[in-house]
């Protein structure tokens, strides 16, 4: 009798242990996912988690998009098609425009000026338009930008209509474009230190505006940094993005147009390292 006594005990216990057990689990809660609605990025130095803006197109390019051909970053991809660019200044001293074209590039970005990031006084590239004419004459398409430290909406209306007066004289068929850029590693007085997203967003959008109202195609320069952190894309949609994010595949998450890989690229008829560049031209039925 004392054995079975014993055994209904030692069951008894079993069976407190296993509901406790039970109560236990069921009050632990499972830790929330900190990520949940995020998604990963490289942004220029690491990865790190943003939240999509759900107003701006999320690009389709993956990796396996892309080939690299020596320094060449080739597409692959069957949504549109690349075609190879440059951007250049004064920067790069004279240029053969007919060696460039040989070479395989099919488009140039050349800089027509810039606002001084001390003084901002605004001052015509050196090399403008020679470089403007060369790229023409040799049959590459030209967009123009504008290297801005614009402070306020009226100083990025200013620049964009000083652009605008610098491209009539020339058969531009590219974008015209906005390049806020901040400073660093300078010593002095840095004019746009300080600036916020909101801020260069707004000037942005001042800018593009002046050029879309006069007809040409308005497109922003950004690194992915800026894209992913200063800018409110979500703001900008009507426009044209032009990508810098060096590598060896197009990383940025969200759609764009141009796409700047290399800062040390090497081409016929620059005798300087050059940056590189993909458009993509989208493939259009009929």
């Amino acid at each position: 009798m004392k054995q079975i006594h014993r055994q209904c005990r030692q069951g008894l216990a079993l069976l407190l242990a296993l509901a406790l057990c039970v109560a236990l689990c069921g009050c632990r809660r499972e830790e929330p996912d900190p990520h949940a609605g995020m998604v990963e990025v490289f942004n220029g130095a690491a990865n790190d988690w943003i939240t999509p803006k759900p107003a701006v197109p999320v690009s389709a390019l993956t990796q396996a998009d892309f080939s690299l051909d020596g320094e060449v970053v080739r597409y692959g991809g069957t949504a549109c098609r690349a075609a190879q660019g440059v951007d250049v200044s004064y920067y790069q001293g004279e240029i053969d425009w007919a060696a460039v074209a040989a070479s395989g590039v099919e488009f140039a970005m050349i800089r027509a000026g810039y606002r001084g990031y001390t003084d901002g006084g605004i001052t015509e590239d050196e090399r403008f338009r020679e470089n403007a004419q060369g790229a023409l004459n040799a049959g590459l398409r030209v967009g123009l930008y504008f290297f801005s430290q614009a402070v306020t909406v009226e100083e990025a209306e200013i620049e964009a209509r000083w652009l605008l007066d610098a491209a009539k004289d020339f058969k531009i068929t590219l974008p015209l474009v906005f390049d806020w850029e901040p400073i660093g590693g300078v010593s002095g007085e840095i004019r746009t230190d300080g600036m916020t997203g909101a801020e260069t967003t707004a000037c942005a959008r001042a800018f593009c505006e002046i050029i879309a109202g006069a007809g040409y195609e308005p497109c922003i320069y950004f690194s992915r940094w800026q894209g992913y952190y200063d800018y409110d894309l979500s703001q900008l949609t009507d426009y044209t993005f032009w990508v810098s994010g060096t590598g060896a595949w197009d990383d940025f998450y969200y759609a764009h147009t141009f796409w700047q890989y290399t800062f040390t690229g090497t081409v016929d008829g620059i005798a300087t390292a050059v940056d590189r560049n993909i458009w993509y031209i989208p493939i259009t039925s009929g």
